[in-house]
């Protein structure tokens, strides 16, 4: 019997070493723009074409390459950051040790134009498919230019899973924040189809994130900076009426490296309570620094997951450090006709901040641990438990679908459609919140927002699949400006609002003209609902995978829904019941939160001890 197991040949290696590091165009990105970073580059420009499928170039004026490390960069496991296994628990540096460069060449034609500032001539190295076609001297610039044409060329399976231009752009931009708002003291470009969308000027923290994020934040931000002999914290919150009902602007940084980390967003939200309301989420951009060897940054291919030697200590001092710098520049937010009137009304916002109030804040034991030196691991411990429920305080309700059975308080019943419901009798608004509805032995307590909710969801549904919804034409069209992260989301979905009875036309860079809305949205309000509706869509829930036209009907409906608190004539409330009654499911919420609680008769005899 022949032998079995064979070696593979290197080039079928690098590709399945691609699959780790190259997923679609924005990981190549990632990985060219941080080795920009690492060369100690002060000017970085990137270029891209067809959403990176066809070209993604990274120029930079750094220190550039010798012909040989030119010529070594695309081997496998080929770095100029490691010597011995210590070093890989101490890397302050951006790159992927050694697999970068290799991965890309597996899966692209790559051309690499590079000179040191001591070389009279710079090299040009030409591969593909993991071989060098050509290598030979030419004029160039200092530092390094390197472009990655025709992605996926060879693996046409994994050219196939890639998304629209539209959703590809949108993951680019998102891991080209990422970079830019790391390094604020680097200039960055972002060309795409030969339009520039980002120039980025280097400047401060604060620039580089209003630049990023919007002038929106301009004057709502709250520095936040710490320093102790363990770690050090630095960076920006949003003030609390920046704060949102969806996941907004959320950026946390281990040694400038960009980490998803719900266990720190939670320290960050337990310094907000009782400051914005449960459901919303605040804004920030927070560094931290510590030393390299108490992190380890190699438990995920992207390194955007990571774990921490003690992770009780660092969530102790985010959140210290938050309450500190909120205490420190009395947060209170001015009144403000956009404001959440439930924001408002909140008792830390209406009751006056105090000097008593300022020192309570800030001369907790955790705080005082961090503020005197050497005192960083001596945190006292706390029997109430507060970590324990992190994880139920960073899911959004989003992803919270829970069965019905679990909703109710025992006793409570969801009737089926099979009660025989009084649909003439007498309806009565309650609260301006609930809708009272009889029935053969009892009544319904409607709650009008989520009954709204499904009606729209399932009209909507019915849209996408059938007909468009009417639109009506705006006398006066409204201009939307967008960040270019938001102006690349409605590239991505403005066909699909087109068939929810939206019509939206590009104008110019970044600009959008709502020349159509349904017939249902009240004129004035278009502006608000879709940027409500981008943030939505942008900050949908991760746990749970809906398709793109899914999650715009969700947030649709969530958007145009009668809200608690309007009051309804009786013919709208009619009207209400019976779109509710018609719907295939009637009883739940597109979240699984009921529609309408039934009360029967014995039941509330019961209650009444009788």
């Amino acid at each position: 019997m022949p032998d079995k197991i064979t070696l593979l040949p290197d080039n079928i290696a690098n590709q399945i070493a691609a699959g780790e590091v190259i997923q679609r165009p924005a990981s190549a990105i990632k990985e060219l723009l941080e080795n920009a970073v690492d060369a100690g580059a002060t000017e970085i420009k990137l270029i891209i074409n067809d959403a990176g499928k066809s070209l993604i170039q990274v120029i930079d004026n750094g220190s550039g390459m010798s012909e040989t490390d030119a010529r070594m960069s695309f081997e496998r496991h080929a770095t100029s950051k490691i010597k011995s296994i210590e070093d890989l628990f101490h890397i302050r540096t951006m790159g992927f040790r050694g697999e970068a460069l290799a991965s890309i060449a597996a899966v692209a034609q790559v051309e690499l134009k590079t000179k040191r500032v001591e070389d009279e001539t710079g090299i040009y190295i030409e591969v593909e498919n993991s071989a060098v076609k050509k290598q030979e001297p030419i004029a160039a610039p200092v530092g390094t230019s390197i472009a990655m044409k025709n992605l996926f060329f060879n693996v046409p399976a994994r050219r196939n899973f890639l998304k629209s231009n539209a959703a590809e752009m949108r993951h680019i931009v998102d891991e080209f924040t990422r970079v830019a708002m790391s390094f604020p003291e680097i200039l960055f470009t972002l060309t795409a189809n030969n339009q520039q969308l980002f120039h980025l000027e280097s400047g401060s923290l604060k620039q580089r994130i209003v630049q990023l994020l919007g002038n929106n934040y301009n004057a709502k931000l709250v520095t936040v900076k710490e320093e102790t002999d363990y770690m050090n914290i630095y960076g920006f919150v949003g003030k609390p009426e920046t704060a949102k009902k969806t996941r907004g602007d959320q950026y946390f940084f281990v040694n400038n490296r960009f980490i998803k980390s719900p266990y720190l967003n939670h320290a960050v939200m337990s310094a907000y309570q009782e400051m914005i309301p449960s459901d919303s989420f605040p804004m920030y951009v927070l560094f931290i620094d510590l030393d390299p060897a108490v992190v380890d940054v190699n438990v995920h291919p992207t390194k955007q997951e990571i774990k921490f030697e003690d992770e009780k200590i660092i969530y102790a001092f985010v959140q210290a450090a938050i309450k500190h710098a909120l205490a420190q520049f009395s947060v209170t937010p001015t009144l403000d006709f956009d404001l959440d009137a439930s924001i408002q009304q909140l008792s830390s916002i209406q009751q006056p901040f105090t000097e008593e109030r300022k020192s309570a804040a800030s001369s907790g034991s955790i705080f005082k641990g961090f503020t005197q030196k050497h005192q960083a691991h001596f945190i006292e411990k706390n029997d109430k438990n507060e970590l324990k429920h992190w994880r139920d305080f960073y899911e959004s309700p989003e992803t919270r679908v829970g069965s019905q059975e679990s909703i109710l308080k025992s006793g409570d019943t969801i009737p089926t459609h099979d009660t025989k419901l009084k649909t003439d009798g007498e309806l009565t608004q309650l609260l301006n919140t609930y809708i009272t509805l009889p029935s053969a032995n009892g009544f319904l307590l409607i709650h009008q927002q989520a009954a709204h909710e499904r009606v729209l969801y399932e009209q909507l549904k019915a849209a996408s699949k059938d007909k468009p919804v009417a639109t009506q034409r705006s006398m006066f069209p409204s201009t939307l400006e967008l960040t270019p992260a938001d102006a690349a989301i409605m590239q991505e979905i403005i066909e699909d609002l087109q068939q929810l009875g939206y019509t939206i036309e590009p104008f110019g860079k970044n600009t959008f003209v709502i020349q159509g809305t349904p017939a249902d949205v009240e004129a004035g309000n278009e502006k608000h609902i879709i940027d409500i509706l981008l943030e939505q869509y942008k900050h949908f829930s991760n746990e749970v995978k809906f398709s793109k036209r899914e999650k715009l009907i969700r947030s649709l409906a969530r958007q145009q829904a009668i809200k608690t608190g309007v009051r309804l004539t009786e013919r709208e409330m009619r009207q209400l019941v019976n779109d509710l009654f018609a719907c295939e499911q009637s009883n739940s919420t597109m979240d699984g939160n009921p529609t309408y609680l039934e009360f029967k008769q014995e039941q509330l005899e019961r209650m009444f001890g009788k």
